[in-house]
Order: C-alpha cells, then structure tokens, then sequence
C-alpha cells in the first residue's frame, strides 16, 4: 500500500514539473544581423555641364621654303636667299575659355571600384590667334637682299572626347578616377608670305622682285586624350568635379608654291619656291563640372533575415 502511494506521488510530481516548464518563456538564440551591401549611389546615366580653360602645349608653326624652279637668266643664290626669307619659326598661342557639357555611365562595383563612360563636347572662346615674321637675307651681290614676311592664323573652335574612365570610392561618396580616350576638334590654319627683293648697292633685279603665295586648312582632326579627377556627390543625384586633360590632335600642313612673275622672260616666271608651313594642334584642358545622375539601378536588396 505505501509502495503504491509511493509511486503515486512521483507521477504527480512529474507531471507538475512538466506543466510548470512549459509555462517558462522559450529562450532562442538572437538572429545573426548580416549588414546589408553598401548603396550604389554612382550606378547609371548623368549629364552636365563643364567650364574651365585650355592652353597649347606646342603651338609654334614651322615654315620652310625652297626653289624649285629658277629661270636661267636669274642667279640662283638670289633665289635661294629669297626662300631663306620666308623661312620662319612663328608661335601663336592658342587658349581661352572653355564650356560645354558631357554625358556618361557609370557602374559601382561593390569592391569600390567603379567603371564608366563619358561623351562630352565644348566650345572655345578666344581660341584664335596670328602672328606675322619678318626676316631679311642677303642676295650675295653687293648690298641686295631679300625681305620676307610671313603671316600665319590657327583656331581651335571646339572640342570634344570620348573617354572611358575607371574609378576608386575613397568614400561613398568621393571618386577619384583616370580617363582616357578619342578626342577630335575642329581646326584652322592658315599660311601667307610676301618676299620681296631690295637693291641697295647690288645689280638690279629682274622687275617685279616680288614672291606670294597663302594656303589654308579647315576640317575636324581626330586625335586621342587622358587625364583624371576627382568627383565628389555632394546631394543625391548631384556631384560636382574638377578634371585635367591632355588632348592631341596631331599635325596639320599647307602646303603651296609661291611664285616670282616676269616682265623680261618670255613665259612670264622667274622663279618658283615650294612652301610647307606645319603646326601641331595639342595642348591642356582644367575644367570645372557638375553632373545630376539619375540612378536607375535596381534596389539593393536585403539580405538580413529576421
């Protein structure tokens, strides 16, 4: 009989502890919190505008003359030296103010690295200039000798790249990026000389003592550029950037003949001198821009689980 109350009780016992137990609150684990990827505040299109300045890195023209025809009653010294007065080393500077604007994208990687691409075009104000070369060479007989001038104009009306750039986020919100790639301007370049002979001492010259000829070149060349800057979003959608590039275009050359007229030989020329003036169409862009992105990348999706 007490072996029976016995065992009893302790189903009774058990039973409440069990019932107690389950009473308690459950005790679980916290849920591990994975941080979600940072913002990709930099992906997709933007366009803007862009100000600044650009300068010549090489703006000098070289003009060489040479005979290429002298008539047999003309001393050929006299004619050599009427080539070597044309002959000149000019250098009008080209530079001015700079403006335009630029399109572009860019894709944020989540290494912080970014990549893109940007078109961008811009006018030049004050992106002319000329400049004129006098030069006097002695003929050889007595005192005569020639005195050359040489006039030459160039331009850089506008210019325009087309750049990829590549990237690093220093902070979400600062990029410093290299960029590099096709560039084409449109160009001007024009060429005049005027030779003409003085007596002061020597035998006469063969009347009219007296060389012009002019050329002239416009078109677009296509060359390429490179640079870098620094970007900085300030507000959402909108940066603001500082840039520097070098651009080359390549050379341009006219090339033409000037000619010496005759009133003594019968086909009416004394001489006649092959011209090549040559410049080269380089130099420097700073610039100033800023740009509104619109950010039409996907939404960066969360991955913390709850």
């Amino acid at each position: 009989m007490k072996l029976r109350l016995s065992v009893a009780a302790a189903l009774v016992g058990a039973l409440s502890g069990s019932a107690f137990a389950a009473d308690l609150p459950s005790r679980k684990a916290p849920p591990v919190f994975v941080p979600p990827p940072p913002p990709l505040l930099w992906t997709g299109f933007y366009v803007g505008l862009n100000a600044g300045g650009t300068f010549d890195n090489n703006s000098s023209v070289n003009t060489v003359a040479s005979p290429i025809y002298i008539h047999p009653g003309i001393r050929t010294a006299s004619e050599v030296a009427a080539a070597s007065a044309v002959s000149s080393w000019l250098s009008p500077s080209n530079g001015g103010f700079i403006g335009g604007g630029q399109v572009g994208y860019n894709y944020q990687l989540y290494t912080n690295f970014l990549v893109g691409i940007e078109a961008d075009i811009q006018g030049i104000a004050q992106g002319s200039s000329g400049v004129n070369g006098a030069n006097v060479a002695p003929t050889g007989s007595g005192g005569n000798f020639w005195a050359g001038f040489t006039q030459v104009n160039r331009s850089l009306d506008y210019l325009g790249t087309v750049r990829g750039r590549v990237g690093y986020l220093f902070t979400p919100s600062l990029l410093v990026y290299g960029t590099g790639g096709l560039a084409y301007g449109g160009v001007n370049f024009s060429t005049s000389i005027f030779d003409a002979g003085v007596r002061s001492g020597g035998g006469r010259f063969d009347s009219p003592a007296i060389y012009t000829g002019a050329a002239s070149y416009s078109d677009t060349l296509v060359g390429w550029t490179a640079g870098g800057g620094v970007e900085w979003m300030f507000l959402p959608n909108w940066s603001a950037k500082l840039e520097y590039l070098y651009y080359d275009l390549g050379s341009v050359s006219n090339n033409f003949v000037a000619v010496r007229p005759s009133n003594t030989f019968a086909n009416g020329v004394a001489g006649i001198a092959a011209v090549q003036s040559t410049t080269r169409f380089d130099g420097h862009v700073i610039r100033a821009g800023v740009n509104y992105h619109f950010n039409w990348a996907p939404p960066v999706p969360v991955v913390a689980k709850f």
